[in-house]
């Protein structure tokens, strides 16, 4: 007999993005040219940082760090949403559900750190050069990438040990492309209070802190780059402030629409749009804003294949 504090459920239906079988095959190759695009620009950046020497500093180590996230939290999402693309019922078992929930959350969560601790870089880089080297360390910076992992993987372990408590009788179909903590809780057949007030909490914490801490830096920054005297020197430095905020500002402002509103006024079709822009778009986007414009990447890039022709 099942024990009533678990659910009665074996699987649940992902519902995905829509039901309109025209928009089934152009979606499908859509996120998967999406997808592929994300897996090679994230790979071909962890292997020309793991390869260019002159690319081991603090910067390039978070920026190694982030693709690995994004590589993973993208991996973790897309294939079972491009499952859902060319299957008329796409099923997943509910061990499968809440796997899935806990690794999103767990890279999401840490993506959201790990943007803070690149922010903050920026910031020791710019209006601190000469304590960058003391300030940023290697042990430092090896503590600082610990710390935001550590903050994913133990948020995520927190709200997937919520989702568990809740039980789930006979509605089984979730209205989403992948578990997600609102359309879970929409089938709740138990009281979910408690996931509520941990989910906006762990939310409030896990954006707030990290959007005030980069607001803080890029304040900082700009100060410092308005004392530059020259133009030229202070529209480059704005330039790639502004690209590097454009990334934060989709990534924390879908994630803002989606989780720091209360359960019963979220929008299930906005939800869903929200959530593709930081599932799906940002973990593409993020090689080409942080990394695919910097000079030192083109150069590195440009080093590695003149080493091999000439091989």
């Amino acid at each position: 007999m099942a024990d009533r504090n678990h659910s009665t459920l074996t699987e649940f239906i992902l519902a995905g993005l829509t039901d309109k079988p025209e928009l089934q095959l152009p979606l499908f190759l859509l996120f998967l040219g999406i997808y592929l695009f994300t897996v090679l620009g994230n790979l071909d950046m962890i292997i020309l940082i793991l390869l260019s020497s002159h690319l081991h500093t603090p910067m390039y180590f978070f920026l190694s760090s982030l693709s690995f996230i994004d590589l993973c939290y993208s991996t973790v999402i897309t294939p079972k949403m491009l499952v859902n693309f060319v299957t008329k019922k796409n099923v997943i078992s509910y061990q499968e559900c809440m796997t899935q929930l806990y690794f999103f959350l767990a890279f999401v969560i840490s993506e959201c750190h790990m943007l803070a601790a690149m922010a903050y870089d920026r910031y020791v880089a710019i209006c601190n050069p000469l304590l960058y080297n003391v300030t940023m360390s290697y042990q430092v910076c090896s503590w600082m990438v610990g710390g935001v992992y550590g903050m994913g993987f133990i948020g995520a372990a927190i709200s997937t040990l919520c989702m568990l408590r809740v039980v789930f009788c006979n509605a089984n179909i979730i209205n989403h492309y992948f578990c997600d903590r609102f359309p879970l809780m929409e089938l709740a057949c138990s009281s979910t209070y408690v996931n509520e007030i941990v989910l906006l909490c762990l939310s409030a914490f896990n954006i707030f802190i990290p959007t005030l801490t980069i607001l803080g830096s890029y304040i900082f920054i700009i100060a410092s780059i308005l004392l530059i005297k020259s133009t030229e020197g202070r529209f480059k430095a704005f330039s790639t402030c502004s690209s590097h905020f454009s990334a934060v500002s989709v990534f924390f402002g879908s994630l803002a629409f989606m989780y720091l509103q209360p359960f019963s006024v979220t929008s299930k079709e906005k939800g869903k749009v929200s959530s593709v822009f930081y599932t799906t778009i940002v973990p593409m986007l993020n090689p080409m804003i942080y990394s695919l414009r910097n000079r030192d990447v083109k150069l590195a890039l440009n080093k590695l294949f003149q080493n091999k022709f000439h091989v």
